[in-house]
């Protein structure tokens, strides 16, 4: 059986209790669960009756990026997931998603998704967006991330040909390192939802939004050359 280290970066999270008890009663059992306490003040004892089924790793304040790298490091695993303590995984998520992996031979996969509410409540339409062909992927890529980073499972061994997360990028880490696995390798969309993303009042994505934006305008000109020239090759094999 393959093994998969699901990593959760937490950070003053009051709902960091849900995530855990959504990933240990998962139904794939070679799991191994990594929590990165990124210097957190608050909540932290919502933590202590999971700590006998958990790795659970102590840092000071650097960022999610650095707390996802600080758990990749110590990841003994085959596949590498991600969870943000505000989120839910359904119990079967790293089951059906394995699955899929192995069947489509992907090295990297993401899936549909919820959004949820406080109260746990569903808020919305299935929200993951799956383009029809490699070349629509690259071409709405390059504008912005469509890529929820909980929903991915992505083999270990693809970060020895792109890097990590570059801990530079408080809040576009995961569009930046997604551009970079897309130059490289194949990536495959699970249409079955599978994590439940939760919107609130303190989620950083409405906290810093202005600061969002310049952050993706950055990290597109960064890839633009790059990504310009694989829709190039992708136009000609059509």
């Amino acid at each position: 059986m393959s093994k998969v280290s699901i990593i959760v970066p937490f950070y003053n999270c009051p709902y960091i209790n849900q995530a855990l008890d959504s990933l240990v009663n998962q139904t794939y059992s070679n799991i191994e669960i990594i929590v990165v306490n990124d210097g957190s003040t608050q909540f932290s004892e919502k933590i202590t009756p999971y700590l006998d089924k958990i790795k659970y790793i102590q840092k000071e304040n650097g960022g999610t990026a650095s707390a996802l790298n600080v758990g990749i490091k110590h990841a003994t695993g085959d596949y590498f997931c991600w969870l943000s303590s505000d989120d839910i995984y359904y119990l079967e998520k790293t089951e059906v998603q394995l699955a899929f992996m192995k069947k489509e031979n992907s090295l990297f996969s993401y899936t549909n998704y919820y959004s949820i509410n406080e109260e746990n409540g569903i808020i919305t339409p299935t929200l993951g967006i799956n383009p029809p062909n490699r070349l629509q992927l690259l071409k709405i890529m390059s504008r912005g991330n469509i890529i929820n980073g909980c929903t991915v499972m992505i083999d270990k061994n693809v970060f020895d040909y792109t890097g990590v997360f570059d801990e530079t990028l408080p809040y576009t880490h995961d569009y930046d390192l997604w551009l970079r696995i897309i130059q490289k390798f194949n990536i495959h969309y699970l249409d079955q939802p599978l994590l439940l993303y939760r919107v609130h009042k303190q989620m950083g994505s409405k906290k810093h939004a202005d600061v969002i934006k310049k952050e993706i305008k950055l990290v597109v000109n960064r890839h633009k050359a790059l990504m310009r020239q694989l829709l190039l090759e992708q136009l000609r094999k059509q």
